[in-house]
């Protein structure tokens, strides 16, 4: 233990002498967090940009394309005199989307000939489509919807006769855990973890790299009497102390302060927290023992912390991707800590629901276990080239 201080004094010191250290290890953690969550403080996308190109011009229609600038996600910002022009605006990324009324549509409408209306949206990006195409398909239902009830009503059907005919079937929705769709919470909670993992990673890899190249590992080992486990604890204790601090900052601000849902409570919090950091690190010292080089191994770091926010399934599901994706998955560290916050946080399930994810963030700790005589040889024998 007296070792392992000295070596964590060592440590501190280096940490302070090199800005770097608590740029990634401290303001760049912050900073991410404050931006994602103010980037996304709305919760959706509010006011994408829609066109109109009503070639009927009527009361009818005017009124549909009102109530779809009434809708929170959409806005009318143009009306175009032809499907073509609408057509090229959104090429141009102007529009996300349009809804274009025929000549005649009323006419249609009022005499129960089924008139076609059409809307176009673009996926290019796929968040803002998909909100688009929700707003653009419920004012074409409720344009339907409205006629359908006026012609009803003057038939001289009963209002409760008129909902069972519009609406044979009533929906009761329930969404549970995020009832306000906010993104925030689905985007949040991977990306800056996801992002904290790759410093984390490039960090431990980083500072036992220094060593290396600046040929200091022989005294690193020699404060450890040779023994190269004690040297890498005393090594990244200060830096796990630090992670510690700002991952529990990012889960205080993300669930206390901004309400964030955690059915799952504070403990399993605590110890998600306590994991992500340490599978980081462990993956950081393997990654170096397996390629005891400064440059290769921040390479593969950097690498593995990119493709993990693809493999980690909260942008597109797991279960969707070809059978060898789906079994390489389980080589990221992001994807069990996304998958035991889904479970345990999110949802509130008992962490023996979560059993192999906790395996496998602890087998990601015992990581360094298999590089230790490598990372050793290469303090001791191995000479550093740019």
């Amino acid at each position: 233990m007296n070792k392992i201080l000295q070596i964590s004094l060592r440590e501190g010191h280096i940490l302070l002498k090199n800005p770097i250290y608590m740029f990634c290890m401290v303001v760049f953690p912050i900073l991410l967090t404050i931006f994602f969550t103010s980037l996304l403080d709305d919760g959706q996308p509010l006011d994408l940009p829609v066109a109109i190109v009503d070639e009927d011009n009527t009361s009818t229609t005017r009124a549909l394309a009102r109530r779809l600038d009434a809708f929170q996600n959409s806005e009318v910002t143009a009306h175009y005199a032809s499907v073509s022009e609408a057509r090229r605006a959104m090429q141009e990324d102007r529009i996300y989307g349009f809804l274009y009324f025929p000549r005649g549509t009323t006419d249609k409408l009022l005499a129960g000939r089924q008139p076609k209306i059409s809307f176009y949206y673009s996926l290019t990006g796929i968040t803002a489509g998909s909100m688009v195409y929700k707003d653009l398909k419920t004012i074409s239902t409720l344009g339907s919807a409205a006629i359908g009830q006026a012609q009803l009503q003057a038939r001289g059907f009963t209002d409760a006769q008129i909902q069972t005919l519009l609406q044979p079937i009533r929906l009761d929705l329930h969404q549970l855990n995020n009832p306000q769709t906010n993104y925030n919470v689905y985007l949040t909670t991977t990306l800056v973890p996801g992002l904290m993992m790759l410093l984390m990673f490039l960090i431990t890899a980083y500072s036992i790299g220094m060593e290396l190249k600046f040929d200091t590992g022989k005294e690193w080992l020699r404060m450890a009497d040779n023994n190269i486990l004690v040297a890498l604890i005393g090594k990244l204790l200060p830096q796990t102390l630090i992670f510690l601090a700002v991952t529990l900052f990012y889960e205080f601000y993300v669930f206390g302060i901004l309400q964030f849902p955690h059915p799952g409570g504070t403990f399993d919090l605590a110890l998600l927290c306590l994991l992500h950091v340490l599978a980081s690190q462990g993956f950081g010292v393997f990654a170096f023992g397996l390629m005891p080089s400064l440059r290769m191994s921040m390479s593969i770091c950097s690498l593995w912390a990119v493709l993990s926010m693809s493999m980690a399934g909260s942008a597109f599901p797991i279960i969707g991707m070809d059978g060898p994706l789906q079994a390489v998955s389980w080589l990221f560290p992001l994807r069990h800590y996304y998958m035991i916050y889904q479970i345990c946080v999110f949802n509130g399930y008992p962490l023996l629901e979560a059993w192999f994810h906790l395996a496998a963030l602890v087998a990601f700790i015992l990581l360094p276990w298999l590089v230790l005589k490598k990372i050793k040889n290469a303090m001791l024998t191995y000479v550093y080239i740019p």
